[in-house]
């Protein structure tokens, strides 16, 4: 069995589902916070130089999954690992975030595109030459990528 424990809690202003961007690009300067479990503090060591990271978390707010779904940019039922929706067999999402700064146990962060109270389980440092890859596919989503700016949560899973 997999069991994984919080690092600690993302604080953001969305406390509903309904309403909350569906992905960072579309929650530009909205602001957040992490609380790191102060256990985990000394591996924030080196992270206040990066411009970016990712958050890795639960979607700790989700109603079961299915295998087959709406996803909010499309009308057109598609597979659960061809989406980002957070109803999935392991609700574990993951954001690129910018960091604001590091306080103590406390980071700094915008583009929040998470509930309030949502568990972290991993912090990552974002690098272009890692994680960025400019001729990618996209799938379904290239006819549809454009809206996300401005595609919020219709209260479904998120």
């Amino acid at each position: 069995m997999v069991q994984y424990e919080p690092i600690g809690v993302i604080k953001t202003p969305y406390k509903e589902k309904k309403g909350t961007p569906i992905q960072p690009a579309g929650a530009r300067d909205v602001r957040g916070s992490i609380e790191l479990d102060p256990t985990h503090v000394d591996g924030l060591k080196d992270l206040d130089g990066f411009s970016h990271i990712i958050l890795v978390y639960h979607f700790h707010r989700t109603d079961g999954y299915s295998l087959h779904v709406h996803p909010y940019m499309d009308n057109t039922k598609r597979g659960v690992f061809a989406t980002r929706i957070p109803g999935r067999p392991n609700p574990i999402g993951i954001s690129v975030v910018r960091l604001d700064g590091v306080e103590g146990a406390t980071l700094h962060i915008r583009d929040v595109d998470m509930l309030d109270g949502t568990p972290l389980l991993d912090i990552k440092p974002y690098v272009p030459e890692f994680d960025s890859v400019p001729d990618a596919e996209i799938g379904w989503l290239t006819t549809r990528v454009q809206g996300v700016q401005k595609t919020k949560s219709d209260g479904r899973t998120k």
